[in-house]
């Protein structure tokens, strides 16, 4: 086509049509922008194209990770429950004394609610490494990158808190270093013992003492408080957050 324009501008010029020249010069000009302006087009589609796939590829992976995180939590939300449950059973035996639990009932409730630590450890691998790479600005849901930058500083409240709510559990658990209360007992009864490899003691010393102890009644019931404001205000909020990205995520992909 320019190869034409070329043509009709020499004869033009060889006949001396100054006003034709023009015009046709200016025809070169305006087909030379048009395509100037379809490669652009043609680039920017292109360009598009490609971040749409990159972004679809981050929702997918995205979704699978706040699933796995959400079963996470709600495991975890079970194992905390069971905890503070057994530890108002407890108290409850320390308010009634002709309802006093046996030794192998008490080792039962006491490993049930001091053995297992509660840390909520989320899959962040993926959304960690789009926030350190910038990558968060290819999702075009703005709706969605807040609520996602939201989720990390949440993780910190929450960490905070399980800190508040391991050092309740220590204050108990330190009251078992001393010569007047027994782990073992509680290792053999429980039959950690036995899944350790340790041998099992034919007499154990008794922690039914605790329950004339207020001391433990103070730690337990410290523990149970924190215990259930960590699921209530922190773990509770955290699950209808994740509800909310999984819910928002599956309105960005595209079947």
């Amino acid at each position: 086509m320019l190869k034409f324009f070329r043509k009709i501008r020499r004869g033009l010029i060889a006949d001396k049509k100054v006003g034709n020249y023009m015009l046709y010069a200016i025809g070169e000009i305006v087909l030379v922008v048009i395509g100037i302006l379809i490669a652009l087009a043609i680039d920017n589609a292109n360009e598009d194209s490609i971040k749409h796939k990159k972004q679809q590829v981050y929702l997918i992976g995205l979704k699978k990770e706040f699933e796995t995180s959400q079963n996470k939590l709600k495991t975890l939300i079970s194992v905390n429950k069971k905890s503070y449950e057994d530890s108002k059973t407890i108290i409850g035996f320390m308010q009634d004394p002709d309802r006093s639990p046996n030794e192998e009932e008490l080792s039962n409730l006491l490993y049930n609610a001091l053995a297992f630590d509660i840390s909520y450890n989320p899959n962040n691998s993926l959304l960690e490494e789009m926030i350190n790479s910038g990558s968060l600005k290819d999702l075009s849901n703005p709706e969605l990158r807040v609520l996602l930058t939201n989720w990390i500083s949440n993780l910190d409240d929450i960490s905070k808190q399980e800190a508040m709510l391991d050092h309740e559990r220590d204050q108990i658990i330190n009251m078992f270093r001393t010569n007047e209360n027994s782990i073992k007992t509680i290792y053999d009864l429980t039959g950690v013992s036995g899944d350790l490899g340790l041998p099992v003691a034919t007499e154990q010393l008794s922690n039914l003492a605790l329950l004339q102890s207020t001391e433990f009644e103070n730690n337990l019931l410290m523990f149970i408080l924190t215990s259930i404001t960590t699921e209530t205000m922190h773990y509770a909020p955290l699950m209808q957050s994740m509800d909310e990205i999984l819910a928002t995520i599956e309105g960005e992909i595209e079947e």
